[in-house]
């Protein structure tokens, strides 16, 4: 560490050493990504508290020759929020938690938005929202941790996507710093505004490599004056598959639409102790879990589904503490697959004509793998599913391969909604067209020449 003292006294003196720690144990709390599978040493953790203690860890991070990794709630998948194992240049990392830029600033009722600071936490602004009638129009199973700057950072999408869409549609603005110290504002909150390009569209997605989130306005929506939440159990992947393609033409309430297959459904209740979900004991091979919100009659709605393809069985659930139960099953897939092992995490789309070949393929190709357990969840209304493969070590390629190969061959998206970080760098150039990735260097140069802000993301490798 002594070749780098200058630094690390300059870091303290700019934060103070509440805010800012060279600790081992501190350090390496943060430095280890949620699945296990990627991290490296910083040199220290640094804790702004506003635009202007962002500005100045930039100023330091030129001067010093230091690469910056920006970090929210640390729920990424892809390796983007975690030092690098290494930088090719040998420089000193410092890892930017933005945890401390937390706090909902005010909710614009007539205005349907929330401003807030970029560390503040999805469960937390939803909260506030919830006092005045209204929500964000997105939501994750990492709601307690995850933080608005980090899904803007990744264009997270969610539960919700198919009636309220991904992060970027629902900011209306954004204050950030640029790794020159230069501050961008559109915290104007106006609908319409169309005086040249918007900071907001083009620093969403960039999973840090531009800009550094500080605040964010999210819109809002009216909460529903109800919700409907259903367990549906199928013989079959296949039938599942038909009763959902039918459900995103029947439902107008549709809110959420989540499968999950037998394998997860086994390994939650193991894990969880939870109750057998309906149609387990019957042989139930695929369930649907679908959640309808509006004013309508939510029951005669999914009546409808229901009785025209006939599933195995079903719960329903009107009052929030079942509907929790029944979400349970699907939510708490994730951490029990990571409970298992290290885990390969793939987040893919195809088009939803092609989502059957999708499964048949991935059966086929992954079959091969010795030792290895798949489990599969999916956002089915917008064909996103979440491939987990436990059991080859966490640097073989081999299932990312199989399984990216097999989504590009199908004309779908590598990175559905969790970035692509330093995990999936090596697929880019199959997964955007040369000129795509021109323009991003490009932009990058321009904006972080001495790429100051997490090197090896969304760089093509």
């Amino acid at each position: 560490m002594s070749e780098h003292e200058g630094l690390l006294a300059d870091l303290l003196s700019a934060l103070g050493p509440a805010n800012c720690s060279s600790d081992p144990e501190v350090v390496a709390s943060y430095s280890t990504d949620w699945t296990g599978r990627f991290g490296g040493q910083a040199l220290a953790v640094a804790r702004p508290g506003d635009a202007g203690e962002v500005r100045d860890l930039l100023e330091l991070a030129s001067r010093h020759q230091a690469a910056l990794i920006p970090q929210g709630g640390n729920t990424g998948l892809v390796g983007a929020s975690v030092p690098r194992a290494r930088l090719e240049d040998g420089r000193p990392q410092v890892l930017l938690s933005l945890t401390r830029l937390s706090g909902v600033e005010e909710v614009d009722v007539s205005g349907l938005q929330l401003l807030a600071g970029a560390g503040t936490t999805l469960a937390a602004a939803a909260e506030q929202a919830s006092r005045h009638g209204l929500g964000l129009g997105i939501d994750l199973s990492a709601r307690a941790s995850a933080t608005l700057g980090g899904m803007a950072a990744t264009n997270a999408g969610g539960l919700s996507v198919f009636r309220h869409g991904p992060m970027r549609e629902r900011l209306r603005g954004i204050e950030a710093v640029l790794p020159d110290g230069s501050v961008v504002s559109e915290l104007s909150g106006l609908a319409k505004d169309s005086v040249g390009w918007s900071p907001t569209a083009l620093f969403a997605g960039s999973e840090g490599t531009l800009a550094i989130f500080t605040k964010l306005i999210m819109r809002l929506v009216p909460l529903p004056r109800r919700r409907l939440v259903a367990l549906v159990a199928f013989s079959s992947l296949e039938e599942a598959l038909e009763s959902a393609a039918a459900g995103r033409e029947l439902l107008s309430s549709l809110e959420s639409m989540e499968l999950t297959l037998r394998a997860g459904m086994e390994l939650a209740v193991s894990h969880f102790a939870l109750p057998a979900p309906v149609g387990l004991k019957e042989g139930a091979g695929a369930w649907l879990t679908i959640e309808l919100a509006g004013s309508g009659d939510l029951e005669s709605e999914l009546g409808a589904l229901v009785g025209r393809h006939r599933p195995l069985s079903s719960a329903v659930a009107s009052e929030a503490p079942l509907q929790e139960r029944l979400w349970a099953y699907r939510e708490r897939q994730s951490e029990a697959v990571s409970r298992q092992g290290v885990p390969h995490k793939l987040d893919v789309a195809v088009p939803a004509g092609r989502l059957a070949g999708l499964f048949a393929g991935l059966a086929e190709r992954l079959a091969g793998l010795p030792s290895s357990e798949l489990y599969i969840w999916a956002h089915l209304a917008e064909s996103n599913l979440h491939v987990n493969v436990i059991g080859p070590p966490p640097e073989d390629q081999a299932v990312d391969d199989a399984v990216i190969d097999l989504v590009c061959e199908l004309g779908g998206s590598i990175s559905a909604e969790h970035g692509v970080g330093i995990a999936k760098a090596g697929y880019l150039r199959r997964a955007r067209p040369p000129g795509n990735l021109a323009l991003m260097q490009r932009v990058k140069a321009a904006l972080d020449p001495e790429r100051l802000l997490n090197p090896g993301v969304l760089e093509p490798t």
